[in-house]
């Protein structure tokens, strides 16, 4: 009935419906419920070189339509997951993207050569709002030489489409966009989570034990969707938006201002089956809409 293919610089998806990395795990969780092949694509939890033991608990709490998480990256490394993981999950029928962090240039370079030779890897998401140790602990991501520079030495040796994750927690995101297109970016996806904190006024304590971590949810959703419309009509690169989107009208406001795919995170602890959901509801909008193919979305909004 309807075309529901992405295209996203020659790396074609099914539909344009993803989960976002660390929402759930390999795929091998969220696979107990429904086929993941299903999707147009599984980001996979975050990668590091080593193993991670992630920060100590409390590392997660709920707050007004949202949730913060300052889980650490916790995963058991590279190594362990090429031997013990990725032979599981290597064969389901979608594209898997690595998600990759590092603390210095040399780590992000190091691990993505090693993600290189796993040839069911489509693609590799920069996520480049990790702390960069030798600049004193500041992200990547959220000054232009630091994106560039880290963009620029993982474009050298990635063979596979480079998306970059861009921090929400700058200035002009803009800037940043732009800087890591004209490193090598083959796409950008945004937004990564807002810095917030919660506080147990009874106790008078932070809800966390690293006292700030990461916003999530719909409250970020108006604020995610003006940058991904920011940055559609910043770059040439293809858009992949995220933040808050919980249902198939969530996800259509992102592609109607420049989004060509979107991932699902938050929702997913609610119900797991939510990305399917939007799958449908997308294919159901075009249908409504007489629209043919799923790029017609993208960007359409009437000013």
């Amino acid at each position: 009935m309807v075309d529901l293919k992405v295209n996203l610089k020659g790396l074609e998806f099914k539909n344009p419906v993803m989960t976002a990395s660390g929402t759930s795990g390999f795929a091998e969780e969220l696979n107990d419920f429904y086929d993941v092949s299903k999707l147009g694509a599984i980001l996979l939890k975050g990668l590091t070189l080593k193993n991670r033991d992630g920060n100590a608990y409390p590392r997660m709490a709920e707050t007004a339509s949202g949730m913060l998480n300052a889980v650490g990256l916790q995963n058991k490394g590279i190594d362990y997951f090429i031997q013990n993981i990725y032979p599981r999950i290597k064969d389901y029928d979608t594209h898997l993207i690595a998600n990759v962090n590092g603390s210095t240039v040399e780590e992000y370079i190091e691990l993505t050569e090693k993600v290189n030779e796993l040839s069911k890897i489509a693609a590799i998401e920069l996520n480049i709002s990790c702390p960069n140790v030798k600049e004193g602990g500041m992200s990547f991501g959220i000054s232009c030489p630091s994106a560039e520079a880290v963009t620029r030495e993982v474009r050298k040796v990635c063979s596979k489409h480079l998306m970059v994750k861009l921090s929400p927690n700058v200035t002009d995101i803009t800037e940043i966009a732009r800087a890591v297109e004209g490193q090598g970016a083959d796409s950008v996806s945004l937004v990564n989570t807002f810095l917030g904190m919660a506080i147990d006024s009874e106790k008078r304590i932070p809800l966390l034990s690293t006292v700030t971590g990461g916003l999530s949810g719909p409250a970020i959703k108006p604020i995610a969707l003006r940058m991904v419309w920011q940055v559609y009509n910043a770059v040439k690169i293809p858009v992949i938006g995220m933040g808050g989107i919980m249902n198939a009208a969530d996800a259509i406001e992102f592609m109607l201002a420049g989004a060509s795919a979107v991932q699902v995170g938050t929702a997913i602890f609610k119900d797991p089956f939510i990305p399917l959901q939007i799958i449908n509801g997308i294919e159901d909008y075009l249908i409504r809409h007489k629209l043919q193919t799923v790029s017609d979305l993208v960007g359409y909004l009437q000013m």
